[in-house]
């Protein structure tokens, strides 16, 4: 079956009300809203082709019932073969599609409330080592702009989301002689936190401001335009620091892991938890538990020489 099949005018129109509902009454960011268009129409391709070969079948929604759902979570693990945290996010969409229709009185039962989310196993993300921190300031300080240094410096001594950063704004930030903050307005479920400065981050932000335009919307602009930096232009511009430094394997969110792990070993999870904008403590639980490569280590030393 096709990743993303083709849906029937009904379907479409429904995925349009959902979303204009969301739109409306909450405020979630185009990225969020995309998602759940994207995991919705998923769905209803499936129940449009799923066991219909010779038929033309129209989605309703009151056709929906929690076998329905249990089917398609079987056929996401066995026949599409998609990840555990893929699977699990379309049956949050779908949970949260069914609960609006339930409360527009499109139908008169959630069949959704009984299925369960699959099972997954929270493996905890390669840590980047002091040596690779190094060397990617190194890159950037030999061959980068001071808006590029002071945005690696902020991102491993703050742990910031790309999309955090790349909606700072200079207003955000506040100084004092021995503290300083951020406030992080566009987080996670658009939960707005403050998150402290140390010292290394203060100095960096302290040079770093007076070059920034005084009109500048933005903490850190686009050099070209001036607008708001991408999502996607500061994962280049990060890659292109890697590159660089021959680091392979890593990522721009390994900038916030990095954060999580070095904090991790002297800062208690609650905290922690809440200066990286964790919902739950078992997110933040990945910065204590052993990474593969910590596992294959403590294995070894029992291997026959």
């Amino acid at each position: 079956m096709r990743e993303t099949p083709g849906i029937s005018e009904q379907g479409e129109q429904i995925i349009q009300d959902f979303i204009h509902a969301l739109t409306t009454h909450e405020d979630l960011n185009p990225k969020t809203l995309k998602e759940y268009a994207s995991d919705l129409k998923h769905f209803i391709g499936w129940f449009e082709t799923a066991d219909h070969q010779e038929e033309e079948v129209i989605f309703r929604i009151e056709d929906v019932a929690t076998p329905t759902l249990t089917r398609y979570r079987e056929a996401a693990q066995k026949v599409m073969e998609l990840k555990p945290a893929t699977i699990n996010r379309r049956l949050i969409t779908l949970k949260r599609f069914f609960e609006w229709a339930l409360s527009e009185s499109r139908i008169r039962r959630d069949p959704s409330k009984p299925v369960k989310l699959v099972p997954e196993e929270k493996v905890s993300p390669r840590q980047m080592t002091d040596k690779e921190e190094a060397a990617l300031i190194a890159a950037a300080e030999h061959g980068g702009s001071i808006r590029d240094q002071t945005i690696l410096i902020v991102m491993f001594h703050t742990g910031l989301r790309t999309m955090e950063v790349c909606d700072l704004a200079p207003g955000d930030i506040q100084i004092g002689k021995r503290s300083g903050q951020l406030t992080v307005r566009s987080g996670k479920r658009n939960k707005q936190r403050e998150v402290p400065l140390n010292n290394t981050c203060r100095t960096a932000l302290e040079k770093y401001l007076p070059v920034l335009p005084s009109d500048s919307p933005y903490l850190f602009p686009s050099e070209k335009t001036g607008d708001r930096l991408t999502e996607r232009a500061l994962r280049h511009v990060i890659q292109k620091y890697m590159k660089s430094a021959r680091l392979e394997g890593l990522s721009a969110h390994d900038l916030r892991h990095r954060f999580g792990y070095v904090m991790a070993e002297k800062t208690p999870l609650h905290r922690l938890a809440q200066i990286m904008g964790h919902d739950s403590l078992d997110t933040t639980m990945i910065y204590v538990k052993a990474t593969r490569a910590d596992l294959q280590s403590e294995v070894e030393k029992i291997a026959w020489q």
